[in-house]
């Protein structure tokens, strides 16, 4: 067996942890691929294949790609149906003594993404879990992006595991290996690349501790299992907070009418047999909501229509109000316009990724949301002043935001320009500094030219060098001897450094770092505190979703002159004057 170099040891030994997975090594600016995964990362990235010496007889194949630009080919992957394992260096290299300590912070899957362009804004993005145990077969679904956790069970079934699966369109399926093969082997709705894992790690405790004892002791035993295993592999694969997971939503199988996947095919019901695609169908027709909330949740109502009269009849009562009251309609319309994609900037704010643009987006939508309210309190609907009751405005959630972030962050959370000026006592001595060190930097620029004549004298900074003096090579001449210390020789020109400027130069970095840390600290507290109230923006996000769908309902309702239907408890049906909508359209 060759024996490779330390680092090529430590790759192997991390690479042992993610086998079923590319592991993006983090080197520096870079991450690299080594032997089998790199061959493979570069016919499908499209990117260099080169080599290394490792320590063996050969040279290592690897490739690379920067650390900066990562998320655009790790999508391209996931997209592909492959996993990512993102290997972080856990220690700063220029103060550790040998070998720096490397280890796996994620695992990117495609059931786990959480936004990119494999996350569509209309649909959900489901991972679903599969378990038998007694005769009983068990199914979870989850959307991590979204926060969405659905488990069901019924007794042993091929036919119904299929259906139930078609329903969700997964893009990645865990669980009983034998179940897997069973689900793999046969054709299934929906056009993705699923990823099938094995997985039999249970995670009682966690789950019990995330949804509380109340909620664990609700579930059937069967039911419990098959939500341990779900989280016990996305804690393993996500190794962080799964904070946007506050519920679990448990439902019998008979609640909603159940549609196999032909039938479901034949009727159109989200997509067209022949092309595929959402246009032709009965949710395009359908479709006139304006948050992304709203399309999901319209789409899981046409997947599963209710049996319930009750709830129809709920339903129905919303947009018939609306179709009779055209100017409440749209002025609910304007509102949602307004309104960005709450679920999954919780779930953002959850996991720990989102910016101070994606607060902003939420401080925008909260700003709406007491029109909303009030519309619906004042509606003549039962069921519309019902959700009104029921919305929590969260107005301390967007003052919050208000106070502390800038109206036009920067995209990274880590480089400053985020808190706005007043907001912290500390940080606004250190901008002072900084700005007051800028200006003097402005000012030694202008007494410097005067003092030599050379008009063309610049002080510049960059992170290698710091602050320096530059000057042509044809003002050489006119610098006054012993002054100024050379520090880099250019094609051109040369810099230089004073002993006023180096001590200068030291306390403005010092407060321009202590500035950059301050505000990323501050980001930071003000996100775990939005991070403790996911549930009210959650339970926000559901109420907002069910006002966009009953005014898209009405709005089409009202364009094509549907007429309510009258339901009763016989088992005749009556259609007079019928016309088939999407035909029609």
């Amino acid at each position: 067996m060759a024996k490779y170099t330390p680092m090529i040891e430590q790759y192997l030994n991390v690479k042992e942890q993610a086998k079923d997975a590319f592991l993006f090594f983090r080197l520096g600016d870079f991450y690299e691929m080594f032997f089998d995964d790199a061959i493979l990362a570069s016919k499908e990235l499209e990117i260099t294949l080169t080599g290394r010496e490792g320590g063996g007889t050969e040279k290592i194949p690897m490739c690379g790609v920067p650390y900066h630009s990562a998320e655009g080919y790790i999508q391209r992957l996931i997209e592909k149906g492959y996993k990512v394992a993102i290997c972080e260096q856990m220690e700063d290299a220029s103060v550790t003594k040998g070998m720096v300590r490397r280890e796996i912070v994620r695992v990117v899957t495609p059931g786990t993404i959480m936004d990119g362009k494999v996350v569509h804004d209309k649909s959900n993005n489901y991972m679903v879990c599969v378990t038998e145990a007694g005769g009983l077969m068990s199914l979870s679904a989850c959307d991590l992006s979204t926060g969405e956790l659905y488990v069901t069970s019924v007794p042993w079934s091929e036919e119904w595991l299929r259906d139930e699966i078609g329903l969700y369109e997964p893009s990645e399926i865990i669980g009983d290996a034998a179940l897997l093969e069973i689900i793999s082997s046969q054709s299934l709705p929906g056009s993705r690349n699923i990823v099938y894992t094995a997985w039999d790690r249970r995670e009682d405790a966690l789950v019990r501790t995330q949804f509380g004892e109340p909620a664990w002791a609700r579930l059937e035993e069967e039911r419990r299992a098959c939500v341990s295993l779900l989280i016990s592999y996305l804690s393993e694969t996500q190794k962080r907070s799964l904070g946007q997971l506050t519920q679990i939503a448990s439902y019998e199988p008979g609640q909603y009418m159940v549609l196999d996947p032909f039938t479901r095919r034949n009727l159109e019901l989200v997509e067209t047999v022949r092309e595929r695609s959402k246009k032709g169908s009965l949710l395009w027709l359908l479709d006139r909501t304006e948050t992304s909330m709203g399309a999901r949740l319209l789409r899981r109502r046409i997947d599963k229509p209710l049996l319930s009269r009750t709830r129809i009849e709920e339903r129905l009562e919303a947009v018939e109000h609306l179709y009779n009251q055209y100017i409440l309609r749209e002025d609910l319309r304007m509102a949602l316009k307004e309104i960005y994609d709450l679920e999954r900037l919780v779930g953002r704010i959850a996991f720990g990724s989102a910016n101070g643009r994606d607060l902003n987006a939420l401080k925008l939508s909260l700003r709406q949301i007491p029109t909303l309210k009030e519309l619906c309190a004042q509606s003549p609907s039962e069921t519309l002043r019902r959700v009104a009751a029921d919305t929590d405005i969260c107005d301390d959630l967007c003052e919050l935001i208000e106070d502390a972030i800038v109206d036009e962050p920067p995209v990274s959370v880590r480089d400053g320009g985020i808190i706005k000026p007043g907001y912290h006592e500390r940080l606004d001595e250190f901008r002072e500094a900084s700005t007051s060190g800028k200006r003097w930097i402005a000012e030694l620029e202008a007494k410097e030219r005067a003092a030599t004549g050379i008009k063309s004298l610049k002080i510049g900074y960059n992170k290698v060098f710091g602050y320096f003096i530059e000057v042509t090579k044809s003002n050489l001449s006119s610098l006054p001897e012993g002054r100024y210390e050379r520090k880099q020789t250019l094609a051109n020109a040369e810099r230089y450094v004073t002993p006023e400027l180096k001590e200068k130069e030291g306390l403005i970095l010092e407060a321009q770092e202590k500035m950059v840390d301050l505000e990323y600290a501050l980001f930071t507290e003000l996100r775990d505190k939005l991070n403790t109230q996911v549930c009210r923006l959650q339970k926000l996000a559901e109420r907002i979703a069910e006002i966009d769908v009953y005014q898209s309902l009405a709005a089409v309702s009202a364009e094509y002159r549907f007429v309510k239907p009258e339901l009763s408890d016989g088992y005749d049906y009556i259609v007079e004057g019928g016309r088939h909508p999407v035909v029609e359209s």
